[in-house]
């Protein structure tokens, strides 16, 4: 049988044919590829002509056409509809990739001759844009080791190899034990949960042909359970089982792995010549140095901490009048704060929900894209790797822009949360090329499929993350859509969440799932003054994670994470019915890979900008003012990572903004 993965697609603007493509295509391809991309690389080492931009850093963005195509596939669909055999090839080949990313970039000839272009780089009459894709070449050769020598550099590839490996790892165990833990319910246990959570534990049962409903450790599950049920004694099960993914001792038991994985990052950092993994995590950022973060962290923990624990005494009386002794635990919180946003606003989850329909808060952000930057969305009728996933023509002017692929709906394959990725990125050079860009979440199934607000929120978010992707402009695909500093990233997509919260937009698309009707403008009113409850839990749970990870990085690496977050949360002063929103054994954002490790806290640096950004639309006309939308499209969505970030944000706004907007933004301020 022919490998689709070595051909040509001939498909609707080049999409994998992802009903030709079989688990046994890729190890072909990627062996293949591999081959062919050092094969390309050995001869721009060795060219003997002297060096210029066009026969070295254009030559090597052409390089590995094979390996890019087939593993722009292949990590899409691992990560959102995993198998054996595909978490079988990620085991093999996490660590061959490594070993194949280092033979690049410790090829001293291949470096020599960028470092010579580096070294001239004011002399050679390049473009904006050649000049920042030069030197982030330049510095990402050096960061990889492209500089050490001999037992250094040896030892720096056996780190890269063994850092794949386990990041593989933790993430496979992650998923085995957020998929394998499930109970199933008795009639009597369901009582008090609201439908829509009955009808998802019902699917989800079916899916495991349990014979009946289940509760799962699905966020999209177990969230809600935590919120609604009365039975303690089975939210406290909930909430253990939930807490303790990846450390039930055994095979998935990942305490191991991010020990190792620290120790590994930190000796890594100090070949390079760091002090410790966070400075040099940390040098590319925004926030450019530890202290940074610190000081925004600590600068929203006071009044954070404040709230969390005004609302923890109040919630703590709840329980009381309910007869129960002792303090408020953390499989307490949310069913009490549930109760008492009901008390305050004279609003609940179950009655807000039917208004948040899947199918129409997706038309809600493709409506806002449209008045925003005039993009059109289209379906398109094409094979996909899984029958819920489905795909959009996204056009402008008549012109095809990008295709977008959304993935929405929980299943045991997927791995938890929700992200934004791309099958292939755009750009101008080699050829010119649209974006695949693909949203995954994990949404509880229904028929309609309901949310939550704060789902409907994360929708938002990862649309954000793909306008980025789909509105970039830039030449190059190493700075294309979200290659920006991790600290930027979030950004464009925590700007979009805030127009869920326009009143117009909740006014067309939040209508009742049975009726149709729009949502009462009174319930609307409440939806909206609720918007910031409960906002100093959500802070908490979110810098405790975040400051953890920090001190993670930070001087000598743990022989005990564990006991080294218990110290750091014992010294934040973390209310003890709260705990960390991702805890170490479960940290895929620091521990699946090096992508946010000593970064956790880039979420809230971006929101000190998002605040800022949607304060400029309000201080124009609106939140669809047309100029302000110019503007952010042209400084920030099409640029990419093809200018400072720093600078990006001033040509937007005039000025970096402080931490005042987020506060008043998250109802924290005083």
């Amino acid at each position: 049988m022919t490998n689709p993965l070595l051909s040509d697609w001939d498909t609707p603007h080049a999409l994998p044919p992802f009903d030709l493509i079989k688990d046994e295509h890729f190890a072909e391809a990627f062996d293949q590829g591999m081959a062919q991309d050092l094969t390309d690389v050995k001869a721009i080492a060795e060219n003997p002509d002297a060096p210029t931009f066009e026969n070295t850093v254009e030559a090597f963005f052409r390089t590995g056409p094979l390996l890019s195509k087939a593993a722009g596939v292949f990590y899409n669909i691992s990560g959102a509809d995993s198998t054996p055999a595909r978490e079988a090839l990620m085991r093999d080949y996490a660590p061959k990739f490594a070993a194949h990313g280092s033979a690049i970039y410790a090829n001293k000839a291949l470096f020599q001759r960028i470092d010579t272009l580096w070294q001239a780089r004011d002399t050679l009459d390049l473009t904006d844009e050649q000049a920042r894709v030069l030197m982030l070449l330049h510095r990402g050769f050096v960061r990889a080791g492209a500089s050490l020598e001999g037992d250094d550099d040896a030892r720096m590839k056996e780190i890269t190899q063994r850092l794949a490996a386990l990041g593989t790892q933790f993430t496979q165990n992650l998923l085995a034990d957020e998929r394998d833990w499930f109970r199933p319910m008795a009639e009597d246990e369901m009582q008090g949960l609201p439908g829509f959570l009955v009808n998802a534990m019902t699917s989800a049962g079916a899916e495991r042909e349990a014979g009946g409903p289940v509760l799962t450790l699905s966020r999209s599950i177990v969230v809600p359970f935590l919120q609604f049920s009365p039975r303690r004694d089975l939210r406290k099960i909930a909430f253990e089982a939930w807490a303790a993914r990846g450390a039930n001792g055994g095979a998935t038991d990942n305490r191991g792995i991010a020990a190792e994985t620290l120790s590994l990052r930190e000796e890594r950092a100090k070949l390079l010549g760091y002090p410790d993994f966070a400075h040099f995590k940390l040098e590319t950022e925004m926030a450019g140095e530890p202290a940074a973060v610190r000081k925004l962290l600590n600068d929203v923990w006071a009044p954070a901490r404040a709230a969390a624990v005004a609302d923890g005494a109040e919630l703590e009386k709840m329980l009381h009048a309910d007869g129960i002794d002792g303090p408020l635990e953390p499989w307490d919180w949310r069913y009490y704060a549930e109760k008492r946003r009901k008390a305050l606003h004279d609003l609940d989850e179950s009655e807000v929900k039917p208004y948040f329909q899947l199918d129409r808060m997706i038309e809600a952000s493709f409506a806002c894209a449209q008045r925003l930057f005039g993009l059109e969305f289209a379906p398109l009728d094409v094979p996909l790797y899984h029958p819920d996933a489905r795909a959009w023509e996204v056009s402008r002017g008549g012109e095809v822009i990008a295709v977008f692929i959304g993935d929405y709906f929980a299943r045991g394959s997927k791995r938890s949360g929700a992200w934004c990725s791309a099958i292939r990125s755009q750009r101008k050079f080699p050829d010119t090329r649209i974006p695949h860009v693909v949203n995954v979440c994990n949404f509880a199934k229904g028929e309609p499929a309901l949310l939550s607000y704060d789902d409907a929120r994360t929708l938002f978010h990862e649309f954000g993350h793909a306008l980025h992707q789909m509105l970039s402009d830039v030449t190059y695909e190493m700075v294309s859509g979200t290659s920006v500093a991790r600290d930027f990233v979030e950004l464009p997509s925590q700007l979009y969440e805030h127009w869920l919260e326009v009143p117009e937009v909740l006014a067309e698309f939040a209508t009742h799932a049975e009726t149709s009707a729009a949502m009462p403008q009174d319930l609307l009113d409440k939806v909206l003054a609720a918007a910031t409850y409960d906002m100093g839990f959500a802070t908490v749970e979110y810098i405790a994670s975040a400051m953890v990870d920090l001190e993670f990085h930070s001087g000598s690496a743990p022989a005990d994470p564990m006991q080294k977050q218990a110290e750091v949360l014992e010294a934040m002063g973390l209310p003890r019915a709260i705990t960390m929103r991702h805890a170490t054994p479960q940290f895929a954002h620091v521990f699946a890979g090096d992508g946010y490790s000593s970064g956790y806290y880039s979420y809230m640096w971006s929101e000190v900008m998002d605040a800022d950004a949607f304060a400029a639309f309000e201080e124009a006309e609106g939140a669809f003012d047309p100029a302000m939308a110019k503007r952010l499209e042209e400084f920030i969505l099409s640029k990419g990572g093809s200018q400072d970030a720093a600078e990006l944000y001033t040509q937007f706004r005039g000025k970096m903004p402080g931490v005042d907007a987020l506060l008043k933004g998250r109802g924290l301020a005083a």
